[in-house]
């Protein structure tokens, strides 16, 4: 009996505080301003329907880039910083998988410098793996390949999600998948063509100089004896691939660290209808990620367009980059794509930029600077994606599972109160009282959470009643022991309680163990299983243990009841 009326107001409060908590799945509460609790519990793909995804990474891209500018740092670490100055004639990226870079120097002499300077000041990322005369080559460590891809998936991944923000999915599923790709499952998504168009607008933004030294008439010329070779043409196949292909067969054509990339003609409705050709100098180093902000705007004449600022760092690179650069036309390019190339007429240093669209429909324009200030807004992606698998899940197949699930629940939970009622007769109706309680407190706590519930969450609440019941059949077989003893009713509720809590504890722990470890490794719906089953081990010992006790106390020291029916033959009663 000792604290007994804290332990009421404790149960009572727990069991209000579910029903509050579970009120917004079954009315508007947003209405009614004192309501505590305004979330509705989420449900996930494989429940309400919605979109998967499995988006590619172009890791080897980005291994390009990082190696590049690399290359270009030692360059100029080497002329300015090193004791003993040596100047780097020339560098190309050999092998972008690992990071490799072929470095060429005036003399074997100034080789063998530059290999003390690189190894002292970056000998924690590169190494060594080639020495011939006035070359060598370098490659990045292992562990700083690991860092640099792990960075990139989890960047990719916190990009995505901030884009799929802006449309207000519930609960996003966003996660790795191997060492290249990652799993996108929104579900719900009310207007998912607009999501995939988001996700895919990789916002991969670069400023280049336009080298205007390549003929265009022979650029043209190139391109289409390389179409013609490798027939295929832009409308043919992917832009990204397209743009590839070209760049292979016009190797040794363009000049080194340039590439060719297009732009969309000025009347041309289509890329493919009528394209604009630009080679590219590929080391200007500026890109989304030296980004402040990205704003819409409207030109002199009213047509969208859209308004960057740079952060401090992406200021001072504008700066020198259009300095340098004067009278000539600097390509603002996005996902690969030349978006304009204005002519550089004087210095720029205010750190700022506008990205034009061209002479359109003013709605089809307002929707395109709608798109691309967004995914900038959101992040530019490190690396360039590829969507490799789609699958679509109708909210009619989720309703089907939930009414699945529903039919089943209904059915186990009658089967185990009939059960603990039939054995235990009338503390098998407060064993079953305090399993109830103990699923309306789990819900309860899903949606306090924010929590997404899928089909493998389900599972976890079914499994955390099975322990509830296991819990309860200690505790009343520890009370038939003392009770089969002689001892009274209050005393053997007491003992039973307190001898079961060592295994009913025991259990529960391991059981959290292994939740543990399944939330900290598993993904997606493996983590949503381990999340309900932890809920559910918490709830087991509120519910079937805390409640329970609470009342059979009431039945005892509040109703005055002598005994309770347990389910007990004569035989075993005889000495009670």
């Amino acid at each position: 009996m000792e604290n007994y009326r804290w332990r009421l107001i404790g149960a009572i409060a727990g069991i209000l505080a579910a029903i509050v908590l579970l009120t917004p799945n079954f009315m508007d509460t947003s209405k009614i301003s004192w309501w505590p609790a305004k979330k509705k519990l989420n449900y996930g793909l494989d429940i309400q329907g919605g979109i998967h995804l499995v988006m590619g990474v172009d890791i080897n891209g980005v291994m390009y880039e990082t190696a590049t500018r690399q290359a270009a740092s030692l360059k100029k670490e080497l002329a300015t910083t090193a004791t003993e100055k040596v100047e780097l004639v020339n560098f190309r990226i050999t092998n972008p998988t690992i990071g490799e870079m072929e470095l060429e120097f005036p003399s074997a002499l100034d080789a063998e410098r530059a290999d003390k300077f690189i190894n002292d000041r970056h000998g924690t990322i590169l190494q060594l793996s080639e020495r011939r005369d006035k070359f060598r080559v370098y490659r990045y460590l292992e562990n700083s390949l690991v860092d640099i891809r792990q960075k990139v998936i989890a960047q990719s991944i916190e990009t995505i999600r901030n884009r799929i923000d802006e449309f207000g999915v519930s609960e996003p599923s966003i996660s790795a998948q191997g060492d290249n790709r990652i799993l996108v499952q929104l579900p719900g998504m009310a207007d998912a063509e607009q999501a995939k168009k988001l996700i895919n607008t990789t916002a991969k933004l670069d400023f280049m100089i336009v080298d205007d030294t390549v003929n265009y008439a022979d650029l043209q010329k190139w391109i289409k004896d390389a179409e013609t070779a490798g027939n295929f043409t832009m409308a043919s196949i992917k832009y990204s691939d397209y743009v590839t292909k070209i760049n292979e067969a016009l190797k040794g054509k363009i000049p080194e660290k340039s590439t060719v990339h297009f732009g969309k003609a000025e009347n041309a409705r289509t890329m493919d209808a009528g394209s604009i050709a630009y080679v590219l100098k590929t080391d200007t180093n500026l890109g989304g990620t030296d980004l402040d902000d990205a704003l819409i705007s409207f030109g002199q004449f009213g047509d969208p367009e859209v308004a960057l600022r740079f952060n401090p760092s992406g200021a001072g690179k504008f700066a020198d980059i259009t300095g340098n650069n004067i009278n000539k036309r600097m390509a603002i390019v996005l996902d690969k794509i030349v978006k304009s190339a204005p002519n550089i007429q004087t210095r720029i240093g205010d750190g700022n930029a506008v990205i034009t669209l061209g002479q359109r429909d003013h709605q089809t324009a307002l929707d395109e600077a709608k798109m691309i200030s967004t995914a900038l807004k959101a992040g530019s992606l490190p690396a360039s994606l590829e969507q490799l698998e789609e699958r679509r899940v109708g909210p009619t197949l989720g309703a089907d599972s939930v009414k699945s699930a529903q039919m089943g629940a209904y059915a186990g939970a009658f089967l185990i109160f009939l059960f603990l009622v039939f054995y235990y007769h009338a503390m098998g109706v407060v064993a079953s009282a305090s399993i109830a309680i103990n699923v309306l407190s789990g819900l309860g706590l899903l949606t306090a959470l924010g929590a997404t519930l899928t089909l493998p969450g389900i599972a976890g609440i079914a499994l955390t009643v099975g322990f509830a019941v296991d819990a309860n059949v200690l505790i009343q077989e520890r009370i038939k022991d003392e009770l089969a003893k002689g001892a009274s009713w209050k005393l053997a509720v007491k003992e039973g309680y307190t001898r079961a809590m060592s295994a009913i504890l025991d259990s529960n722990v391991m059981v959290a163990a292994v939740g543990i470890i399944l939330l900290n490794f598993g993904t997606g719906p493996v983590r949503g299983f381990a999340v309900t089953l932890l809920i559910g081990i918490v709830t087991t010992l509120f519910g079937g243990v805390f409640v329970s006790k609470v009342m059979i106390e009431t039945l005892l020291y509040k109703w005055n009841f002598k005994s309770i029916s347990i389910g007990m033959s004569k035989k075993q009663l005889v000495n009670n």
